[in-house]
C-alpha cells in the first residue's frame, strides 16, 4: 500500500489522520511481513495489537498467528476496516482504547502464548510500555516500533544521558533487542524522526518479585522516579525532597541499600534501585 492509496482510503471513507492520536500508518504491506516475522509471530500464538491502524499490520499478523485480537481506540478506523472487510476471520477488532484495558487480564482471557505487537505513538508510548511491564507474567514478549528516542530511552546504560526510570524498570525485568530502524517514508503522513522496533522478552531470572502478594516493580519505579526527578542532586538530596516518599533516615536508609548517598541517580545500576525499594523499610 502507498502512501497515495493511504490517501484515497481514507478520502473514500471521510478520514484524515489524527494528530491528537498521534497516527502515522504503516503502508508497506511487505515491510509489515518482516515486523511480524521479527516479533517471531508463530502459528499457534494469539496476538495482541495495540493500534491496528489501517489493518496492514494486522493483516500480516494474521498470516503467520492461530488468532489476533486488534485494538483500535479510532471509531471511524474502526468503521474503516468493517467496511473493506478484507480482515481475515480469526482477526477480532475490538474498539477500545488500550490505555484502559487491562493487559493482563486481557492475556489472561486469551490463554497461553500470548504475545503484543504495537506502534505506539510518542504521546502514549510510557503508560503503555508500563502496561505491558505489569503484564509480563502473562506475555511471550512484545515487539514495539517506538520513535528512536525512546527506544534509546529503554535501552539505556547507567551513566548515559537517556538512563533514567523506564530503562531500569525494562533491565530489572525484561531483556530488550533491537531489531531494525524505519525511515519516516514507512509511514503516512511522514514522522518528522526515526522509528526503532524492540522485541522485549520477560527475564525468567528476574529478581524483582511477581507473585499473589503484588508487583515488587512498583516499589522500585517510585524510588527510581523520585531519585531521576531530579537529576543533578545527589541521590540523597533527591529521595528527602520527594513529594513521593516518606523517610526520616535517608541517609541510612540508602547506606542500607549499599548505596553511597552523594552519588546521582544516572551512576547508579538498576540492581540498585532494586536494594534501595528493598531497604526502605528497614529505617
Amino acid at each position: 500500500m502507498s502512501g497515495t492509496q493511504v490517501r484515497a482510503l481514507l478520502e473514500r471513507h471521510g478520514l484524515r489522520p489524527r494528530r491528537d492520536l498521534g497516527q502515522n500508518f504503516l503502508v508497506d504491506d511487505k515491510l509489515a511481513a518482516r515486523l511480524a516475522e521479527r516479533a517471531g509471530v508463530a502459528s499457534d500464538d494469539t496476538v495482541i495489537e495495540i493500534g491496528a491502524g489501517l489493518g496492514v499490520l494486522t493483516r500480516a499478523l494474521a498470516v503467520r498467528a492461530r488468532r489476533v485480537v486488534a485494538l483500535e481506540v479510532d471509531a471511524g478506523l474502526v468503521r474503516l476496516l468493517k467496511a473493506e472487510g478484507d480482515l481475515p476471520a480469526h482477526v477480532e477488532l475490538r474498539h477500545v482504547d488500550a490505555l484502559r484495558v487491562d493487559l493482563a487480564g486481557l492475556a489472561r482471557e486469551l490463554g497461553s502464548r500470548v504475545r503484543v505487537v504495537a506502534n505506539l505513538p510518542y504521546s502514549v508510548s510510557s503508560p503503555l510500555l508500563r502496561a505491558l511491564l505489569a503484564a509480563r507474567g502473562l506475555l511471550l514478549d512484545w515487539s514495539v516500533l517506538v520513535q528512536r528516542e525512546v527506544a534509546a530511552r529503554i535501552a539505556a546504560s547507567p551513566g548515559g544521558k537517556d538512563y533514567g526510570s523506564l530503562a531500569v524498570l525494562h533491565a530489572l525485568t525484561t531483556r530488550v533487542e533491537r531489531t531494525g530502524d524505519l525511515r519516516p517514508g514507512c509511514f503516512h503522513p511522514r514522522p518528522r524522526v526515526m522509528s526503532t522496533t524492540l522485541r522485549i522478552t520477560p527475564r525468567a531470572d528476574a529478581a524483582v518479585r511477581l507473585d499473589a502478594g503484588g508487583d515488587e516493580l512498583e516499589a522500585v519505579e517510585r524510588v527510581a522516579r523520585a531519585a531521576f526527578g531530579t537529576r543533578r542532586k545527589t541521590l540523597a538530596n533527591a529521595l528527602r525532597g520527594s513529594p513521593r516518599l516518606d523517610c526520616s533516615d535517608v541517609e541510612a536508609w540508602i547506606a542500607a541499600a549499599g548505596l553511597d548517598p552523594g552519588a546521582r541517580a544516572e551512576t547508579i545500576a538498576p540492581e540498585g534501585f532494586l536494594a534501595l525499594a528493598r531497604s526502605r523499610n528497614a529505617v
